[in-house]
């Protein structure tokens, strides 16, 4: 006799058919479809909030709800540990706070208020956060309303075009992970960064074009343009510096752009760049910053290479050890000045850094402390482009 088959279970049948809607259903749309699956979950209530540009607030994609903040709420503990966490609400019962992640990209936080939360409640909710990660991830990346809900300010042009050409802030694997920040965040005129993830490698890569202004957003998407055509190419580095000096030199003969491309093997963490006029990497291991580790001979900036680069440009490599981080910054952060017309300088960066870096937090949420202890120094008010990018080698050999 055929075996009986299984009686499906509701919440499961619930969450297929949230799947399935969440395919053609237009951004904004979302949170009907959430809530809906609320009732049927049996919750009070499900909010989805997605972090600002700066990793400050959580702005509610449910209109007439508060915004919460990411340093002094739950909610934002739960943005900044990846971790869940329970409240007591006001009006009786919990309220969970679930991170909202695609991959390594932190996206935000749901907020999850029940009469109470048991196991399998618990369970599906996680199974809705993934779907909604998924799904905001694939539609934000042509919806207006979800990128103005994570906007506080209004961009400016050059902005808007070089936010237009990065990848994700944060990318990983089970073996690395890379995760960057800009700022100014609305009016970044010439600075970028790229990252990349093959079977064997994480490509990273800064950028600092010359000026502040449109012209300098063009140079770099031009920059970027060109390293990714090379590496997907299959270019080692040298031909991705090679390919962006070429392109520079024939359509933007008057721009240059300093920067470092580099690589990591991710099984034996061996880490290669090529350092083209910019501010050396910083290695920092332990929770210290290694003074002048990764420092090579100066090379010319990217688009004055086929006219001032007499010797052949360079690739450096070292061995990094398990948990080592590599910080690559713009020497718009170093070089600004703060209230008393004093330069923020080197060694304060780097005091920065150890602070950041102490609490042994996700290199994600270090980099989030950072940068914002770099604002709260100049006021939050930058006269340069100061960019951040962090590379974590985590390998699970070790």
């Amino acid at each position: 006799m055929p075996a009986e088959s299984a009686t499906p279970d509701p919440g499961e049948e619930l969450l297929e058919r949230f799947l399935a809607e969440t395919h053609a259903a237009a951004p904004m749309e979302l949170p009907e479809l959430v809530d809906r699956c609320a009732t049927a979950l049996g919750l009070k209530r499900i909010v989805v909030y997605l972090v600002d540009i700066q990793q400050r607030q959580l702005v509610p994609l449910t209109d007439g709800m508060p915004g919460l903040a990411v340093d002094s709420t739950t909610g934002g503990r739960a943005y900044r540990s990846l971790d869940l966490r329970i409240e007591e609400s006001e009006g009786g019962g919990l309220t969970a706070w679930l991170p909202l992640i695609n991959g390594a990209e932190r996206l935000g936080v749901l907020g999850i208020s029940a009469p109470a939360i048991d196991p399998v409640r618990l369970r599906r909710c996680r199974m809705l956060a993934s779907v909604l990660a998924m799904a905001i991830t694939s539609k934000r990346a042509y919806s207006d309303s979800l990128a103005r809900y994570a906007r506080t300010e209004r961009m400016e042009l050059p902005a808007e075009m070089l936010r237009a050409f990065l990848p994700p802030r944060t990318i990983g694997s089970a073996d690395a992970l890379s995760t960057a920040v800009l700022e100014p965040a609305y009016e970044i005129g010439g600075d970028a960064y790229d990252h990349s993830l093959t079977r064997s490698s994480l490509h990273v890569d800064i950028f600092d074009s010359m000026g502040h202004d449109l012209a300098a957003g063009l140079t770099t998407a031009v920059v970027l343009a060109g390293c990714r055509a090379a590496r997907r190419n299959g270019g080692d580095l040298l031909e991705l510096v090679d390919t962006v000096d070429q392109a520079l030199a024939r359509w933007l003969p008057d721009q240059y752009c300093t920067g470092i491309v580099t690589q990591l093997d991710l099984a034996r963490g061996l880490f290669r760049w090529c350092n083209c006029g910019h501010p050396p990497p910083l290695l920092i291991r332990g929770h210290r910053v290694l003074s002048g580790e990764l420092e090579s001979s100066p090379q010319p900036p990217m688009g004055l290479g086929v006219r001032f680069c007499e010797t052949p440009r360079t690739v450096h490599e070292t061995q990094l050890e398990p948990g080592d981080r590599v910080l690559l910054y713009t020497d718009g952060v170093v070089e600004s000045r703060l209230g008393d017309r004093t330069e923020f300088g080197l060694d304060r960066f780097t005091d920065s850094i150890i602070r950041a870096t102490a609490a042994g937090e996700l290199a994600p949420e270090s980099l989030r402390r950072l940068i914002h202890s770099i604002l709260d120094a100049h006021d939050n008010r930058l006269r340069d482009d100061a960019t951040l990018l962090l590379v974590e080698w985590r390998p699970r050999h070790a």
